[in-house]
């Protein structure tokens, strides 16, 4: 390929933790058991809301999506993480780390559009609850999905392409767990001030933006739910939004941090911290806070189960 013929770099290596490598043999099990959760947790969200006719509304097939978001965001990382803590070094080459960076922006782009579009659909259940069938509608909801997966697409496109258009002609050790575009970035042999100017934009309009949106919806959100009449009424907006709140806060906050400042004073270990943050703790903690925190998930989960042991029997 072009760019591959304009850098001397064939394979990059990941040195992950390998400084400290007693603590590499303590996170491996605590990751393998992190991811293990997280693809259990997400897929039974999934599978409960495929499966449950009465959750196919708007605020569960958002949450649903998100689930199919986190997996395939774990499945990108996670695997290749593991990998790099068995190991003092691991190489991956030139292509591999250039897809494993666009299918990590690609979801976590669309990550961060889907917590925008679900922070709005419940801004109108609770503001404007007569009106929610209305606006809410299925053409709606398809549109805002599609937007979400589609800007997904073209943040890591346009991103991807422009980092690995750089000649990488110098050292090939990334400092990092996983081809993250901050610690990648640092290994070009170019002047990357313009770059630098867009990821600072494009993390402001991608995220942002849409974080001081979601807060300025829940500012109405609160008042609305204030004026309830009901004190039941207003303890289950409060628990919805809570856990939705936890999550987008969580998933921006340390977003944020690391991509405002692609080459940013953070030492190279709270740079992963941070990484790992957003992309690990944010697809764990989703569905334990949707789940346990939501009366109708936990109902369609026992009437789920409830059917699968009246199966057995007879």
């Amino acid at each position: 390929m072009k760019r591959q013929n304009q850098s001397s770099v064939v394979e990059f290596i990941l040195l992950g933790f390998s400084n400290f490598p007693e603590l590499q043999e303590q996170l491996l099990g605590v990751f393998l058991a992190v991811y293990l959760v997280t693809l259990m947790g997400n897929a039974i969200i999934i599978v409960i809301i495929s499966l449950e006719q009465s959750l196919h509304v708007p605020m569960y097939l958002f949450l649903q999506n998100l689930s199919v978001v986190d997996v395939s965001f774990s499945a990108v990382i996670m695997p290749e993480m593991l990998v790099v803590l068995t190991r003092e070094k691991t190489s991956i080459s030139f292509m591999s780390c250039f897809a494993q960076m666009y299918f990590i922006l690609f979801f976590g782009g669309t990550e961060c559009f889907l917590l925008g579009t679900m922070a709005y659909d419940r801004f109108v259940a609770i503001c404007h609850p007569l009106s929610y069938p209305m606006i809410m509608n299925k053409r709606v909801f398809m549109k805002l999905v599609m937007f979400s997966w589609i800007s997904g697409i073209m943040v890591a496109t346009v991103q991807t392409t422009w980092v690995f258009s750089f000649p990488f002609c110098g050292p090939n050790e990334i400092n990092h767990l996983f081809c993250e575009t901050p610690p990648v970035l640092e290994l070009a042999c170019a002047d990357t001030f313009l770059f630098e100017i867009y990821a600072f934009t494009g993390t402001i309009l991608i995220v942002m933006v849409p974080f001081v949106l979601i807060l300025l919806s829940y500012i109405q959100i609160l008042f609305a739910i204030l004026r309830m009449p009901s004190a039941t009424g207003r303890q289950k907006a409060f628990s919805t939004c809570a856990s939705h709140l936890t999550s987008v806060t969580l998933f921006y906050g340390t977003a944020s941090m690391t991509y405002l400042q692609p080459k940013s004073g953070y030492s190279p270990e709270t740079k992963k911290l941070m990484s790992l943050a957003y992309t690990l703790l944010t697809p764990l903690l989703n569905p334990l806070i949707y789940s346990l925190r939501n009366s109708e998930m936990k109902k369609a989960l026992m009437k789920l189960w409830r059917r699968r042991v009246d199966s057995h029997t007879f």
